[in-house]
């Protein structure tokens, strides 16, 4: 017997592994719907491994939760939550793309759980995701390249020595001419462009089949958004004649029919949200220009307060399921009080 299974789950085990049982039943609905409608065979196999992880996890988590009388969140279902008889609403490009990007964020995510966990049981499950999303990150790239459909970030001239910075410019040159990007700036303004196009297509795809007119201009609002996030990151390589990757626009067909919950588009729709914001961090974090760090604040600020109103929506319409949450102290003893009198 595992006698780290007798140590309480933390705060942070908790967390991460709520979260992951969300992400993972939102993603069996979504997977299972792309795979009913996929036509390309090698496409149609990555859709399937991508499904079995996360049924495999859905499985896990929920052992978890029983041994620890721990209650299993509600999540998506797909009986309550796609249907798998709507037409087709994304081409398979548009899906293997859309499974590339979730396997690098699910790399991301992972080795965050892995980090907070501290049961040996835990960390073991997060290495185990962390293993399968690297293959299943492989064999999307992998496809990607063989059917001429990755897209490289720019390249750059190889350095033929080491070099210091000798100027302020560097850094605070805000209204001057502006240096060159440097490897890490580019970098990121390439990846975020790219997630915000990919966002921006998914987002058009749920507007088309979103039945609640609130959830329709809440999706508008934020294709809007993504848009103008992919000019202004455009611009910046563009200005150091870099090479701009190309959209998804043309892959999403002209389906209006019902084929997600509005719960389910808005809960994906939130944490692209949460995302973004994580991934602009890291570009302060990263960039020694001072123009881009402001141009990343302003746009967290904007995607904040989208993140705001999509809250909103989903509290009004009873969609957003309370994660774990601390006892609250003062209304225990307020209750105690009241079953004294």
């Amino acid at each position: 017997m595992d006698n780290s299974k007798q140590i309480r789950l933390t705060s942070s085990e908790i967390s991460q592994l709520w979260a992951q049982y969300l992400n993972d039943s939102g993603s069996i609905c979504m997977l299972t719907y792309f795979l009913e409608k996929a036509e390309d065979e090698e496409i149609k196999s990555v859709i399937e491994f991508a499904l079995g992880l996360s049924k495999k996890h859905i499985e896990k988590l929920t052992a978890i939760f029983n041994e620890e009388k721990f209650a299993i969140p509600h999540g998506f279902k797909i009986e309550e939550d796609v249907d798998l008889n709507a037409p087709r609403l994304y081409s398979d490009t548009y899906v293997l793309n859309f499974l590339h990007q979730m396997s690098m964020i699910g790399l991301t995510t992972y080795s965050a759980s892995l980090s907070a966990s501290t049961r040996t049981d835990i960390t073991e499950h997060y290495m185990g995701c962390l293993n399968e999303t690297m293959q299943l990150f492989n064999k999307a790239k992998d496809l990607l390249l063989s059917k001429g459909l990755y897209i490289r970030s720019p390249y750059l001239p190889n350095l033929e020595k080491v070099d210091f910075v000798d100027k302020q410019r560097f850094v605070w040159d805000v209204f001057g001419e502006k240096r060159p990007l440097v490897a890490a700036e580019i970098s990121n303004l390439f990846s975020n462009i790219q997630r915000n196009a990919l966002g921006a297509a998914t987002l058009v795809g749920f507007c088309q089949v979103a039945q609640d007119k609130e959830v329709k201009k809440f999706l508008t609002r934020g294709i809007e958004i993504a848009k103008k996030h992919v000019i202004l990151f455009g611009k910046k390589l563009e200005d150091s004649y870099l090479s701009v990757p190309t959209t998804w626009a043309s892959e999403i067909t002209n389906s209006t029919a019902y084929t997600f919950s509005d719960k389910l588009m808005m809960f994906f729709t939130s944490g692209l949200i949460g995302l973004s914001i994580g991934y602009y961090g890291t570009g302060i974090a990263q960039s020694p220009r001072v123009d881009i760090g402001v141009m990343y604040n302003r746009l967290m600020v904007e995607i904040q307060l989208y993140s705001e109103d999509g809250s909103n929506i989903m509290i009004k319409n009873k969609w957003l399921e309370q994660p774990p949450i601390a006892s609250d102290r003062d209304e225990l003893a307020k209750a105690n009080l009241h079953n004294k009198k």
